[in-house]
């Protein structure tokens, strides 16, 4: 029997279907981006690294998007502003953007990092969702995904304000879901493990800076953890969301999706 490859994108149909992903500029929104439009959709992206996401809608044509702090309320209303004008209209919201934080014990901890963590891990879903709500109620469908992580599922030393952000976007999925589908809009999030990329490998660094272990050892540590030994890719994450917005997830809803190669304990 030939192999398959599991990290590979799948491409169910969203033709024509209206999508905006946060912070896509690389890593798991880029990804997801891609897959999206590959799949026939209609793609705006922001993300708050200009240079990043110049090169990136350079590189990729087929996406359009703008610079954007989805932590700032008053962008996001000027990024709903350009993205319903481009697209004409909404189907689908990916919640995308994070950051991991401070990494220290939580008296070390500096309350600003505390806040701005929080700040682009949460708010930036109340923001974002508030924004897409009465948009997708109107027309009585779309979907929303919120991006929690397994860090949102367990304690997690040394990353406070990450695990508490993530747990609280598990409590707004699940609020969201109820409140939106009597409307038909359905509300899932993501929990990704660890996923490979420039991200965890700054993780990483940290982790080991302040516990004094090697990086290798710290990412030997990652894998260890999860049941199958293995990172995630970006691209199990885009499969996913592709699947829960698609015809094919259409009665699932108020979900906590782990992409985790199973997570035995953090």
């Amino acid at each position: 029997m030939p192999q398959t490859n599991p990290s590979a994108t799948a491409t169910p149909s969203h033709a024509g279907q209206r999508v905006l992903i946060t912070a896509a500029a690389s890593g798991i929104g880029l990804v997801t981006a891609q897959a999206f439009a590959a799949a026939g959709a209609r793609v705006y992206i922001c993300d708050i690294d200009a240079a990043a996401l110049t090169e990136t809608l350079l590189r990729h044509p087929q996406l359009a998007g703008q610079v954007c702090d989805v932590a700032d309320e008053a962008q996001v209303a000027a990024l709903f502003r350009a993205a319903l004008a481009h697209l004409g209209g909404l189907d689908i919201l990916v919640n995308n953007a994070g950051v991991a934080g401070p990494t220290a014990l939580l008296e070390e901890m500096q309350f600003a990092d505390w806040q701005r963590c929080l700040a682009v891990n949460l708010d930036s879903c109340f923001l974002c969702a508030r924004a897409a709500a009465p948009i997708l109620r109107r027309q009585g469908s779309g979907s929303i995904v919120n991006m929690s992580s397994t860090g949102g599922q367990y304690g997690f030393a040394r990353r406070a304000p990450y695990a508490a952000a993530k747990w609280a976007i598990r409590g707004l999925t699940r609020t969201l879901a109820q409140e939106l589908g009597p409307a038909n809009v359905r509300v899932n999030c993501i929990c990704p493990g660890s996923v490979s990329g420039e991200r965890i490998d700054r993780v990483i660094a940290a982790e080991a800076a302040k516990t004094g272990q090697s990086e290798a050892a710290v990412r030997e540590g990652l894998t260890a953890i999860s049941s199958l030994r293995t990172l995630i890719s970006p691209e199990d994450i885009a499969n996913t969301i592709l699947f829960l917005t698609s015809a094919a997830g259409a009665r699932i809803s108020g979900q906590d999706i782990t992409v985790d190669g199973h997570t035995e304990t953090l």
